[in-house]
């Protein structure tokens, strides 16, 4: 099992969600932001706390919680 030392877990903080090094930096929100800002230099202005692997551990955390279920996607007519 993959141990993520900068995932932190605490039902005090931000209602338990995953956060980043004890921050109030949920992994959800760093996520959307990465897709907010697809320039990477824009997210940093924006989330100067965050480092590279803050963020490489927050993508590789998503990835290994993602389901391999198979979702129908809406195509357009």
């Amino acid at each position: 099992m993959k141990t993520f030392d900068r995932i932190t877990i605490d039902p005090n903080k931000m209602n338990g969600q995953p956060c980043v090094r004890d921050m109030r930096v949920t992994v959800r929100r760093v996520l959307e932001a990465l897709a907010t800002y697809p320039d990477r230099n824009e997210f940093k202005r924006e989330y100067p706390e965050l480092d590279d692997e803050d963020i490489r551990q927050v993508l590789e955390y998503a990835a290994a919680n993602l389901d391999d279920q198979t979702i129908e996607l809406a195509t357009a007519a």
